[in-house]
């Protein structure tokens, strides 16, 4: 009977996993494909055509995206990693009602979509001047996301013994010498966690960047791929190509810290 539970449950993977691939494979045929190539989307070309990629990268500004795209990610995770980390902190060590009242609003943020504070948001970042800049995306996108992470990181410490810090303090360290010098290093798994989800979410982030980085020299990887589908044109096989490089560098973050990522999940949500 246990044999026969395991084999269910890895067929269960593998169906799973075969479907997860599915819309990979699809992207790989038409990103190869000519366009002219009428062929079903699930048979693999018997040719290399590259001026898809070339489309993508030329045409379609891909690389200019890509940079883009990488400061507002890169900026905005280490600030939400950063201020994340901090805030969390006494709400974990400080047992009060006012804390526990701080948690139960950062959970209540946590429920609102953003696209229902799309319209009010776009006025205020309109009127001070900060639509299509890097500091406006990063600052409200830091805002959006730091709920979450406090949330993960509050539980985290949660579970890392107060005796480390009473042992610190004892040796002559302050709060912030504890934070730095004791927890942070400690919490390598849940900031792992924290880094690979904001990073892939920030980076495929479609709504705010529609609404305030219009610049054509300011698109992110999103609107550079969606420039390719238009009412009177579109083009899937540059756009597939270009989704496809645009999937490298989260594919290679995940590959990096993949490790430490199931532990902090783990960690930073059950107490």
């Amino acid at each position: 009977m246990k044999r026969f539970a395991g084999l269910l449950k890895n067929a269960a993977g593998l169906v799973i996993t075969i479907i997860h691939f599915i819309p990979f494979y699809i992207l790989i045929t038409m990103a190869f494909k000519k366009t002219n190539d009428y062929s079903s989307r699930w048979q693999l070309p018997d040719y290399v055509f590259l001026d898809n990629f070339r489309l993508a990268l030329g045409g379609g500004k891909l690389l200019q995206a890509m940079s883009n795209s990488l400061i507002v990610t890169v900026s905005s995770v280490l600030l939400v990693a950063l201020l994340g980390a901090m805030a969390a902190y006494p709400l974990a060590r400080v047992k009060s009602k006012f804390n526990l009242t701080m948690m139960s609003c950062i959970l209540a943020v946590m429920m609102v979509p953003k696209l229902t504070v799309l319209v009010p948001l776009y006025s205020l970042v309109a009127g001070l001047g900060g639509v299509s800049t890097y500091w406006a995306i990063i600052l409200l996108i830091t805002t959006y996301k730091l709920p979450a992470c406090i949330f993960l990181y509050a539980n985290f410490i949660s579970t890392i013994p107060r005796a480390l810090d009473e042992a610190a303090t004892i040796d002559g360290c302050s709060k912030f010498s504890v934070f730095y010098r004791i927890l942070l290093p400690s919490m390598m798994p849940v900031t792992a966690t924290v880094i690979i989800m904001n990073s892939v979410s920030i980076w495929n982030d479609y709504s705010f960047s529609l609404y305030f980085m219009q610049s054509p020299l300011k698109r992110t990887v999103t609107l550079a791929i969606s420039s390719f589908f238009s009412q009177n044109n579109t083009n899937l096989n540059a756009a597939a190509a270009a989704a496809l490089l645009a999937i490298i560098p989260a594919t290679v973050l995940y590959l990096s810290l993949q490790k430490h990522f199931v532990k902090g999940m783990v960690d930073g949500s059950v107490k």
